[in-house]
């Protein structure tokens, strides 16, 4: 298995060999994507892409932790994390390739 990474501008240059845009409007499709997909997060909103999985902005509370150094207690603020749940169709394309099947 691989080890690379997928930038933007390997989005955008899919884009464009897929779809037919031009490299310009490729990259502001990307872009707009990627910004409501921000936007969404960054309101509060869950998004949900079909057959991809679910990115879902969660509150945690305070709470104490603890410096593995030290073994000092340190309060840890209040924050919102995003986590990202895939969904059963990518997890069995993800199984799928790891044992050789062929994907649909």
């Amino acid at each position: 298995m691989g080890s690379r990474t997928i930038t933007r501008a390997d989005l955008c240059e899919a884009v464009y060999q897929k779809v037919g845009l031009s490299r310009t409007e490729s990259s502001e499709l990307v872009e707009r994507v990627l910004s409501e997909i921000s936007d969404c997060l960054v309101t509060g909103e869950s998004v949900k892409l079909s057959s991809f999985g679910s990115f879902v902005v969660r509150s945690k509370g305070e709470r104490i932790g603890r410096n593995p150094k030290t073994g000092e207690e340190v309060p840890i603020s209040p924050r919102r994390v995003m986590v990202f749940k895939p969904s059963n169709v990518l997890k069995q394309r993800i199984n799928d390739a790891l044992t050789g099947q062929a994907s649909k």
